[in-house]
């Protein structure tokens, strides 16, 4: 059985996209500024390019389990451990770093605004292509008996 989406509005799927533009480019804006060593901006990245990939990974595995398309425990158990085990990696690396408090709640806020965003596209993606899917085709014409 596969469950039926609405088409998500373009107002949402803007604001989707902006979210996770806006995250992750302020996010990088931010490292690039830093005055920070090389080897902490890439830790950074490395985190914000983990925790989108995540991010992503547990919003399909979600949605394909909600669909009846089969996702092994391990699979959707590993999401959920990399997705929180970035989330803790940002934190410690924040809690750690000589940064000003202020600094600190930009990268954080950054970070969740680019994951929001990455699973909000990832929902719209597939919504709007499940739609086209059950949407009829050009040239479709209902059979008249």
């Amino acid at each position: 059985m596969t469950a039926k989406f609405q088409k998500p509005t373009g107002a949402f799927v803007a604001a989707s996209w902006a979210a996770l533009f806006v995250g992750a480019i302020v996010f990088l804006i931010g490292l690039w500024n830093a005055s920070m060593q090389l080897n902490e901006k890439g830790y950074y990245l490395t985190i914000l390019m983990y925790g989108l990939f995540s991010a992503v990974s547990l919003q399909k595995s979600v949605r394909d389990r909600l669909e009846g398309i089969p996702v092994t425990n391990i699979y959707y158990s590993l999401c959920w451990v990399s997705l929180l085990l970035s989330v803790v990696l940002l934190a410690a690396g924040l809690f750690n770093a000589t940064l000003a408090g202020s600094e600190k709640g930009f990268y954080g806020i950054a970070f969740l605004l680019a994951l929001f965003g990455a699973v909000a596209v990832q929902k719209n993606v597939r919504d709007i292509a499940a739609h086209k899917a059950d949407a009829p085709q050009v040239g479709d014409e209902p059979d008249v008996a």
